[in-house]
């Protein structure tokens, strides 16, 4: 079940299930399980529970106890009885429970003869009037009888909208629900004494069963039980619908098609809806980013023979000797060997880069403005306009309520036991926790989440450690292919290895957030929710981006100089960066750290551990010996749908997606491929999620909302840190800044010729310190004097050798000025985007205002009609005058509750 759900599903008492997810080839038996025995009303919720049945082993077991000890051992007996004792307590428990559930006026039916061993069923069934009475509680919103005509279009953006849906016709799923309408039904806040106002002449189907499932779940949040907790199931729903869906949207074979939203949320709730909506509209989005970054690195492709910087390494007479790159294992090493590398760094450092980082960031402000009109259109159409999050009855969960019982009775140790059952029942009202009574747990979060980012640290620092051993370790191979491809080797093997901590720390910490949120006892399901996701996103997000933000701001910056190299532990030497600069590594552990959290976990975990769950209860219920057919025959559907996944929730869903947002806007400068990735895996993504949401978990029980929540609000914060981040990639991590300040201060002819040469310092030889000279000193064939190193630092000769030069600071003013410039202009241009957007289209704004007026002009209708049938009704005298006062006619228009419900007034 979702985190928004109780905790009541922890309990052995009942389990979790549900009733929709059945593949298309079961639903011949679709309407098994889903009536009572009458075959009249229809199963709204489902409770499943276990139980303990005498089977022939365990009466077996208990023939030979006897046997083996005809006096009876004292222990087994006890130990019998106390088992005893656990099932009827439960018992016990489950009728009190089941009890209230009809006193709540819930319809109840068991179903213990099964053909799943060990497993109970309730079925409940909500009557018309609990239904009534809950919608008006909850204020759901239904259709009245009024209708009234969208408008539409007209002159040129008419055209427009017609030749686009022409072009789009073939990728609309085939559903009723994406054919244009122009009429919608104006709604309502159900209210029991204004039913005339609705249209209630088929009652079964005007609370559709998400609605039905819903409102049984608010009952059932809701009743009180002293000795118990409770795991609740799922509902069942048409299979037409079911099988819909399916077709149109859970197959890979229309991975095309834009998705059938109003299906997804007439199924599963406007909750799901809305993640499916922003998943489909982000994937679209991804599309003109994907082609930008395409044409980014095509740019780098076409001009990396024109390139002069990578010419000048490439070049067959560059006879420039490099400093070695790790003490005593390393020689010295021409600069050409590094022709590789540079090309290769062209590719993604070059002038375009600047461009794109630019137009993402711009993409983001879009993407942002164009989600809230999206997610304003799907209010308006799924009746949510007037819906607030804290109309919501939020009830408190059952282990706050239980820590408040606790607070209370400790307070009470003194009275009598007869006062806990009323304490129990008026604890929320006296008790409350303080931030004192949750001392502890914050700071147990604190330090727990500190310890977290710690180790996060360590590892990082830990592969460092592997990279600078490996290094030195490969550098004295025997094998001249091995030699030549040190860097290529350490980089990929380093990144392997970050990948797979990353996938295992993810589950850890996800592990570890919810420990640390069930600690701290909140109080209603959406404020643990929230602080989950908290919890989650700063710890998986620390995970997943401190072995890129080393790269790309650390490494190499924190070297020293040959002769003088900084040292970890006295014996491992900092590492340095390529002569084409870090840019290169920092894709490298990109492309496989996205590429392989993307296929690994996204992809293969979300459809392996599901199967691999499923299998294991298949296996658990001792099952195996019935043939497939067979079982499918003799079984429920809700005896089917037990054996499934029970959902989790969303928070899996976005975080995964927010995370990937971060790989595509964090670092986009130094790999502009990432939206074309994200595009292709979203692709897949989101049919492997309606698959999985449609066949393989239990339904989760719908719910209402008019926005994505906090995830709304880390996105913003993702696409603000990235323009902060992109420029410092731009301005301190490329060459970019470098080359500009070379060209345009001190250059001869103001080209880029002598760049190379410019970005290098000199160092003599003999500065070395004992012990830190290569061993083969000629390996090159001829004594080295002076070796280069990638530096801005005075030479040997100036009066202060090896001091920073002026080139040096000229270059670091330079970068400081891009950072601040960069993101003020760029974070300008976002706001010039958000304000140039207005936040609800134009003509959703007109048909909201329109709807207004009729909901008046409605109940003005309903108040002359009300006026005229007293009026009717009221005896006159000879005159024709009613013998009674004057009734007011100005009437509390939106508000005012008729008592002559039992009238139809149409």
């Amino acid at each position: 079940m979702s985190d928004t759900l109780p905790s009541l599903m922890h309990s052995p008492l009942l389990s979790p299930q549900l009733l929709n997810s059945l593949t298309p080839e079961e639903n011949t038996q679709c309407q098994h399980g889903l009536y009572f025995q009458d075959g009249e009303r229809r199963v709204d919720y489902i409770l499943t529970y276990h139980i303990k049945k005498p089977s022939s082993s365990r009466s077996n077991r208990q023939s030979s106890r006897f046997t083996d000890n005809p006096r009876g051992d004292p222990e087994v007996a006890s130990q019998d009885h106390s088992m005893d004792y656990h099932e009827d307590d439960k018992r016990y428990r489950r009728e009190e429970f089941e009890g209230n559930l009809r006193d709540m006026g819930l319809e109840l039916e068991k179903d213990e003869d099964t053909k799943t061993p060990g497993v109970g069923f309730v079925k409940i069934h909500a009557p018309w009037h609990v239904l009534c009475r809950e919608a008006e509680f909850m204020k759901l919103k239904m259709p009245t009888k009024k209708v009234y005509e969208v408008k539409q279009c007209s002159g040129v953006g008419a055209k427009i909208n017609t030749l686009v849906n022409k072009a789009t016709e073939p990728l609309h799923p085939n559903v009723e629900e994406n054919r244009g309408q122009h009429v919608k039904h104006l709604s309502y806040a159900f209210s029991r004494e204004k039913q005339h106002l609705f249209d209630l002449s088929d009652r079964d189907s005007f609370f559709d069963s998400k609605t039905r499932a819903s409102i049984v779940f608010e009952v059932l949040k809701r009743t009180k039980c002293t000795k118990a907790k409770y795991s609740m199931g799922n509902n069942p729903l048409r299979c037409s619908l079911f099988q819909l869906l399916y077709e149109e949207w859970a197959s890979y074979s229309v991975f095309y098609k834009y998705q059938p939203i109003g299906l997804v949320r007439k199924y599963f709730g406007e909750k799901i809806g809305l993640y499916f909506a922003w998943l489909g509209l982000y994937t679209q989005m991804l599309i003109p980013a994907s082609l930008v970054g395409v044409i980014v690195f095509l740019y780098g492709c076409a001009t990396v023979d024109n390139n002069i910087p990578s010419m000048e390494i490439c070049h067959p007479r560059n006879n420039i000797t490099m400093c070695p790159l790790c003490d005593r294992a390393c020689n010295y090493w021409k600069l050409k060997e590094a022709c590789g590398t540079a090309r290769a760094s062209h590719l993604f450092d070059n002038p375009a880069t600047v461009f794109f980082s630019i137009f993402m960031a711009l993409w983001a402000a879009m993407f942002m403005e164009h989600w809230k009109r999206r997610q304003m259109r799907l209010n308006y159409e799924w009746d949510l306009t007037g819906f607030e999050e804290e109309e919501v009855s939020d009830h408190p969960r059952a282990e706050y309520e239980l820590c408040v019982m606790q607070k209370s009775l400790k307070k009470e140790h003194k009275t009598h036991k007869v006062l806990i059952a009323y304490s129990w029942v008026f604890t929320t009202e006296k008790e409350k926790l303080t931030c004192r009574d949750r001392l502890p747990a914050y700071m147990t979060n604190i330090v727990m989440m500190l310890l977290m980012i710690g180790v996060t640290f360590a590892i990082v620092f830990g592969v460092i450690l592997y990279r600078i051993s490996i290094t030195a370790a490969l550098h004295m191979s025997n094998n001249p292919t091995t030699r030549s491809n040190v860097r290529l080797m350490v980089k990929t093997t380093a990144a392997i290895i970050n990948l797979v901590v990353i996938l295992i720390l993810d589950e850890v910490y996800g592990a570890v957030a919810r420990w640390l949120t069930v600690l701290e006892v909140p109080k209603t399901d959406r404020s643990f929710e929230e602080r989950l996701i908290f919890k989650t996103f700063v710890l998986k997000f620390v995970n997943a981006f401190t072995p890129i933000i080393y790269i790309a701001f650390f490494r190499g910056r924190l070297v020293g100089r040959p002769g003088s190299y900084l040292y970890v532990f006295e014996s491992y030497r900092m590492e340095e960066c390529a002569h084409g600069g870090c840019l290169m590594e920092l894709c490298i552990q990109l492309s496989i750290t996205m590429l392989g959290k993307q296929l690994i976990q996204n992809n293969l975990f979300e459809i392996g551990i599901p199967k691999l769950k499923k299998l294991i209860r298949y296996i658990k219920s001792k099952r195996r010996s019935f043939q497939e057919e067979e079982r499918e025959k003799k079984l429920q559907r809700y005896e089917t749908d037990h054996f499934l996944e029970p959902f989790a929730g969303l928070t899996p869903e976005y975080m995964e997606m927010i995370i990937q947002f971060g790989f595509v806007t964090l670092f986009v400068a130094s790999f502009p491929l990432a939206p074309l990735f994200a595009l292709l895996n979203n692709i897949i993504e989101i049919r492997l999620d309606a698959k999985k949401f449609v066949a393989e978990l239990r339904r989760p029980v719908a719910a209402r909302a008019k926005d994505i929540g906090i995830w709304y609000n880390l996105l913003r914060g993702v696409a603000k840190v990235a323009v902060i981040i992109n420029a410092f990639v731009i301005s301190f991590t490329s060459d970019f800044i470098p080359r500009l300040v070379y060209q345009y201060m001190y250059s001869p002819d103001g080209s880029m010729h002598g760049f190379v040469n410019h970005t290098m310092s000199y160092f003599n030889v003999s500065d070395f310190q004992d012990g830190k000279e290569p061993m083969d000193p000629h390996h090159l064939g001829y004594q080295v004097e002076m070796c280069r190193y990638k530096d801005y630092r005075e030479p040997p000769w100036s009066n202060t050798p090896y001091v920073v030069s002026k080139e040096f600071w000229a270059v670091l003013a330079a970068r400081l000025a891009f950072v601040i410039v960069f993101q003020n202009v760029v974070m300008l241009m976002s706001d010039i985007v958000d304000w140039l957007i207005p936040d609800i289209p134009k003509d959703i704004s007109l048909q909201i205002h329109k709807e207004k007026i009729l909901m008046v002009e409605l109940f003005m209708k309903e108040e002359q009609g009300k006026m005229q049938f007293i009026d009717s009704m009221t005896p006159c005298d000879g005159k024709g005058r009613n013998n009674h006062a004057p009734i007011a006619r100005s009437r509390s228009i939106p508000h005012t509750h008729s008592h002559t419900h039992d009238v139809d007034y149409t």
